[in-house]
């Protein structure tokens, strides 16, 4: 059974973020999809410190969360991140924690499937969504859209149950998300995943 990986970014357990990715859940799980959510933004979670002990010992040198999740991550076939806005931006917890996620794992995310779900009271909200977004896309990792961008708005989780188009969007979203899963296993499974290109890092060490 195709298996999705679910961050939850805010400190809060049952908050608005939380609100949107339940909603990704149960329709997620319609579709015969196994899901884990797993809560981020309530941990101590430091920063990248670019000491490269990852690349050589194919883990982080802190050895928290994160270690503990990237085998989930590396048996995921999608991934979704959900985080609030926090002065425009997704919360700090959860980017220590992508920075630290995506870095350290050597094993290939080409063509798991990603998206991300922001929360938010009024603004920020495309500007968090475009953040979480790029960690998939230098990844080679389809990114999944919906019916509108994937947020919902709201103070509270009860005011994001009223916003019924932001949860229309997560239902439409997990159901994308299901699809292109399935897509790509059967493509998969008949002709292999798409070459991808290494041998090229440009860096310019002449300076020029």
């Amino acid at each position: 059974m195709p298996k999705v990986l679910l961050l939850n970014g805010s400190p809060k357990a049952n908050g608005c973020t939380a609100t949107a990715l339940q909603e990704v859940i149960t329709s997620l799980q319609a579709e015969n999809i196994e899901t884990e959510l797993v809560h981020v933004g309530s941990r101590e979670i430091r920063g990248c410190i670019s000491c490269n002990f990852c690349g050589k010992n194919n883990r982080c040198v802190f050895n928290d969360l994160v270690n503990e999740i990237a085998p989930k991550f590396e048996q995921a076939d999608g991934l979704v991140i959900g985080s609030p806005v926090y002065y425009g931006s997704p919360n700090g917890t959860i980017l220590a924690f992508l920075d630290r996620l995506f870095y350290s794992t050597s094993f290939s995310k080409h063509m798991k499937v990603g998206a991300a779900v922001v929360s938010c009271r009024r603004g920020g909200n495309t500007a968090s969504f475009d953040v979480l977004n790029k960690y998939f896309t230098i990844s080679g990792m389809p990114v999944v859209s919906s019916t509108y961008w994937n947020q919902v708005h709201g103070f509270s989780a009860e005011d994001v149950k009223k916003d019924l188009e932001g949860l229309q969007t997560m239902r439409n979203l997990a159901r994308n998300m299901a699809f292109l899963i399935r897509a790509i296993q059967a493509e998969k499974a008949r002709s292999g995943l798409p070459a991808e290109e290494h041998g090229f890092f440009t860096s310019f060490p002449d300076g020029k």
